[in-house]
């Protein structure tokens, strides 16, 4: 079993940066891929960055030279590095690890960027 666990979400400017943060609990060495995904009202859930156990990691394109991505494996912890936000980017942001192909997805945290 692994638990995620988000933080870190808030009220910004455009313009402005947030750091969001998801520590995993539980079984963390049975998670290959570790990331954030984002759904905004009326809209899909979309990927917005993953990482493998590799270290290799994915970037949606619309996050591309704004966003990175992280880990701190001694902490069990990923993060998400938010630059120039935009009101595009408000959304709830969902920590998703992969499990034996399995989604796990933690609770999300409110994104909001005002204009």
């Amino acid at each position: 079993q692994v638990q995620l666990v988000e933080s870190g979400g808030g009220l910004v400017q455009a313009g402005g940066s947030l750091r969001l943060s998801c520590g995993a609990s539980g079984s963390t060495f049975s998670i290959s891929q570790i990331g954030w995904y984002r759904q905004a009202p009326g809209r899909q859930r979309q990927m917005v960055a993953l990482i493998a156990r590799s270290g290799i990691r994915n970037y949606a394109d619309f996050v591309k030279g704004r966003f990175t991505i992280s880990r701190d494996n001694a902490k069990n912890t990923v993060y998400l590095q938010m630059n120039s936000l935009e009101p595009e980017d408000t959304a709830v942001y969902y920590c998703n690890a992969l499990v034996q192909e399995i989604n796990i997805w933690g609770q999300g945290t409110q994104v909001t960027v005002s204009s």
